[in-house]
């Protein structure tokens, strides 16, 4: 990694360089979820860019009966939260469906729990119909956004973006099927790890999510009712920076 130069230097500043690529979605008054807690920064600053309403997504992996870090499914945060199954390991090992259940509503209960924390009382913004961008500040293996995606999906929004500052492009090229648009601005080979990727890359608080939340609450209100999908020639791959 000698000589890397990152392509960063903090979360807001790769939001304010991601929102310029994302800027023609604006006319669609989207929303705007960020994947708590890096993913708050960089979303906080394309919301402000784009005057659009900023919400949380929560996703918690459901382990295998037995061996928890064995990912079988995920829930995935919302006003209809949704269930989304790996197929193929189900396949293979046949958990009860009482116990997919059950584990359904343990990760809703932290879903609970930690949305309660960051935004108290609030409840999750309706997804169907509407342009939704989700943020990240950026993607390694990608297995936690594509099960947000795949559960936004099952929810019917008008037009789903996955917007990232950083990822690997086979990466980029497995999540692709989930959405209509991918914006991502850098694509290094090698990759390494999202932190190298950012001058400064040190842990986001609780304290930093609950304030840009609370900050981010007038954004997209000054708008009447959602408007129509916006489509994004060009949007998807790399973009300059």
């Amino acid at each position: 990694m000698a000589g890397h130069k990152p392509e960063f230097h903090d979360r807001r500043e790769a939001g304010r360089r991601l929102a310029i690529v994302l800027a023609p979605l604006a006319g669609a008054h989207p929303l705007v979820l960020a994947l708590p807690r890096g993913g708050v920064p960089v979303a906080f600053e394309v919301a402000k860019a784009l005057d659009a309403e900023l919400d949380l997504l929560f996703v918690r992996k459901i382990g295998a009966p037995g061996y928890e870090e064995l990912g079988i499914g995920a829930v995935v945060d919302g006003a209809e939260p949704q269930l989304v199954l790996n197929e193929d390991i189900v396949r293979q090992l046949a958990p009860s469906p009482d116990y997919i259940r059950a584990e359904m509503r343990r990760q809703l209960a932290e879903i609970e729990r930690r949305r309660s924390s960051y935004v108290g009382g609030r409840v999750p913004v309706e997804v169907t119909s509407r342009t939704v961008i989700v943020i990240d500040d950026g993607i390694a293996t990608g297995g936690t956004v594509k099960a947000a995606l795949k559960g936004l999906r099952k929810n019917r929004p008008a037009r789903l973006v996955l917007g990232i500052p950083v990822a690997p492009s086979d990466s980029i090229a497995e999540i692709s099927p989930e959405c209509d648009d991918i914006v991502c601005l850098a694509q290094p080979d090698p990759f390494y790890a999202v932190g190298t990727h950012y001058a400064v890359f040190d842990q986001t608080t609780d304290e930093e999510v609950v304030r840009l939340v609370r900050e981010a609450t007038p954004f997209g209100h000054s708008h009447g009712s959602p408007g129509r999908p916006t489509a994004m020639r060009g949007a998807r791959g790399p973009a300059p920076g």
